[in-house]
């Protein structure tokens, strides 16, 4: 079998593609372009230019229009003998492979959608067995229906005598037909092999957290880049890797956190994202047993982004398709740092916005009613963190007592534990 590998994004020069439609305006498609640049940015690509189109909705041949297609196509031809030539185009929705085959004619580049993309870092992320196996298991969703692009390189030959191989004639098969064939049963048993290790890994999983003694579950769910490895830092003293790109977690980690004479385990989960395929949802929902499996849920909401109440959206609607909608959760508000705070004269008569509003207004304000338990904080500053943990106590310990009403839970407090 061809060895298939997704696109290895490695310091290469891109060109960002994305839609403006009815359904998303200019505004919104430029957010979603943003986050496009952060994600090839966190892959190591370079963006230097964007294209955006206005439309009904995407062409099912080349996603945009040809007039557009055309102006890339001259932009890449004119950069060729630039110190960085364009190495590849990125669009912000995921392709078929009737697309990505006509555009990559088009462009002579390496095309790239949204989901490859997030595979790519996905991969590059990835570091257990458990992480590997669900990336490699959603690159192998991903390329099934698109293996035809993948051989387009070799001709179809055969037909009948005469016939041309038109609808209806006898004749034998290309060699790109049967190689596509022999691919597609491969990648299916690959597939079917890779969710029976999958279920392996999830059973030891259970037994593990089977074992783990009679404790609240906390998890730290959340849009990525939020701040959910940094809280996980600083409330278990721990070093879980954190830095200021997309996904920087993959693999879920525990850690058990003590406040006070209280013990429970905290777990630290992959950050969700806009436009996340159901497949890619699909095969790591055994990273995200964590949240399932959690008593309470810590939502972390990066305050300072621009469109954060879509991100909490996202995440709503993620955490309902999971099952988990219903369970006891928290807001907490992080980077409040990124806020310039500034106190108000009496005769300022200047709107509160983002940048001229207090800790103390922030409280008063719609978004301290989104959830009964609310907190606004800085995890990286290690501001209002007092109050965090004197809210995060009082609510593990009201669950600790409704789930172990006998259970005194004064134990094994100085024990480390790790997962």
């Amino acid at each position: 079998m061809k060895e298939f590998v997704l696109s290895e994004v490695k310091t290469e020069t891109a060109v960002l593609v994305g839609l403006i439609t009815k359904d998303q305006d200019e505004d919104k498609t430029k957010e979603y372009l943003d986050e496009l640049e952060f994600l090839a940015d966190t892959a190591g690509a370079v963006t230097v230019k964007r294209f955006t189109q206005r439309v009904n909705g995407p062409s099912s041949v080349t996603y945009v229009g040809s007039g557009k297609l055309e102006e890339i196509k001259q932009y890449i031809k004119d950069e060729e003998d630039a110190e960085r030539p364009v190495g590849m185009a990125i669009f912000d929705d995921e392709l078929s492979a009737k697309q990505i085959r006509n555009i990559e004619k088009e462009l002579g580049v390496k095309i790239l959608d949204r989901t490859s993309l997030i595979l790519d870092i996905f991969a590059m992320r990835a570091q257990t067995a458990a992480a590997k196996t669900q990336v490699e298991l959603a690159q192998y969703r991903y390329m099934l229906p698109r293996l035809q692009r993948l051989w387009t390189h070799l001709e179809r030959q055969g037909g009948g005598s005469g016939s041309g191989g038109g609808k209806g004639s006898v004749g034998l098969r290309g060699p790109g037909e049967t190689q596509l064939e022999m691919d597609r049963r491969i990648i299916l048993q690959r597939i079917t092999l890779l969710k029976q290790r999958l279920a392996e890994i999830d059973r030891q999983k259970t037994t593990q957290r089977k074992n783990r003694g009679r404790m609240i579950r906390v998890a730290l769910v959340g849009y990525t880049n939020v701040g959910k490895s940094t809280i996980m830092n600083l409330m278990s003293k721990s070093e879980v890797f954190a830095e200021n790109k997309l996904f920087a977690t993959l693999d879920t980690t525990v850690r058990k956190v003590v406040i006070e004479n209280l013990p429970f385990l905290l777990a630290d989960t992959v950050g969700f994202i806009r436009k996340l395929p159901t497949d890619l949802v699909d095969s790591f929902k055994s990273t995200l047993d964590e949240v399932r499996e959690a008593d309470l849920l810590l939502h972390v909401v990066d305050i300072s982004h621009p469109d954060f109440e879509e991100q909490i959206s996202v995440v709503e609607n993620t955490l309902k398709d999971l099952g988990c909608a219903d369970k006891p959760s928290m807001i907490v508000f992080n980077k409040i740092d990124n806020y310039t705070w500034v106190d108000k004269d009496d005769d300022d008569l200047t709107p509160p916005t983002k940048e001229n509003v207090t800790l103390d207004e922030l409280k008063r304000t719609w978004m301290a009613r989104l959830n009964e338990n609310c907190i606004f904080i800085s995890a990286r500053k290690k501001q209002n963190i007092d109050e965090f943990r004197d809210v995060l106590y009082t609510k593990v310990r009201e669950l600790h007592v409704q789930k172990y009403p006998y259970n005194d839970f004064l134990y094994n407090i100085e024990e480390p534990y790790e997962d």
